[in-house]
């Protein structure tokens, strides 16, 4: 009799690890969708800080970022009422006007363009569904051409649409602007919490691939559509073709980024 007490305690305690287990387990791919857990660290990796914007002052630092495409976009205008600086920030705004829908971008072309290296943001997303907060690298000659090593890429660095989802987020490709384009994605990112608090995201663009990253973590690898030409930062709040797309958003809205900072390796 004892033997067999023995017996059916081993096996509960192995039925309720093994449910832990599973627990853990179900946690951990509801938690976030990363390739690994494991954290990149862009100096161990022999990376050096070449270049940042720290959003400091109450004015947009025009030798390193300026407002992009001020006017007509989409559904609305990019206006330079919707980007300001304050409290550490840099503020993206989706807001309404009048009878006007007003965006917000700026860009480091002419200012600061590079070619390979770890670019990253800390940034808070928006709130609303129809507006999405956006970071990338754009190509100064995308449209002059096909060949993406040649004529570079679009490369979404992130992208938050809410319509996937609060804890969803999507990287991209694009390149051969015009009719034959070629695209790739959405690839999708889960991370619980994302719709809440600062986060870091990034892209390591070296000759060989792309790689995507949220708060360290690696979510995509690509090895399509590579870019080996001078490239620059956008950060943006961007609106939809239609004016349904934005039926569930609600203005205003912000797009707050703490800091974007571009590490470079030694040549």
């Amino acid at each position: 009799m004892k033997t067999i007490n023995v017996i059916l305690l081993v096996a509960i305690v192995f039925l309720i690890n093994g449910c832990n287990g599973t627990k853990k387990n179900e946690d951990k791919a509801i938690n976030n969708t990363a390739l690994s857990q494991e954290k990149f660290n862009p100096s161990d990796e022999g990376y050096d800080l070449a270049w940042e914007d720290n959003f400091d002052g109450t004015e947009l630092d025009t030798t390193k970022f300026k407002l992009r495409q001020i006017g007509p976009r989409r559904i609305g205008y990019n206006t330079s009422e919707a980007v300001s600086v304050s409290n550490g920030n840099l503020n993206l705004l989706y807001d309404i006007r009048g009878d006007s829908l007003h965006s917000s971008a700026i860009g480091s072309q002419g200012l600061f363009e590079t070619r390979y290296g770890y670019f990253e943001c800390r940034a808070q997303l928006q709130k609303s569904d129809g507006p999405w907060a956006a970071f990338w690298l754009q190509s100064p000659e995308i449209s002059q051409g096909e060949d993406p090593a040649k004529y570079g890429a679009e490369i979404d660095i992130f992208e938050y649409f809410k319509k996937y989802g609060q804890d969803t987020l999507t990287h991209a490709i694009h390149w051969a602007y015009g009719p034959n384009m070629v695209s790739v994605g959405p690839m999708k990112s889960g991370l619980k919490g994302l719709n809440e608090g600062y986060h870091t995201f990034a892209l390591e663009w070296t000759p060989e691939k792309y790689s995507f990253f949220i708060d360290s973590l690696k979510y995509h690898e690509q090895t399509v559509g590579l870019s080996h030409i001078d490239q620059y930062i956008i950060l943006s709040m961007e609106l939809p073709e239609k004016l349904e797309g934005i039926k569930r958003a609600f203005a205003p809205d912000t797009f707050f980024v703490d800091y974007v900072k571009v590490y470079k390796k030694k040549k």
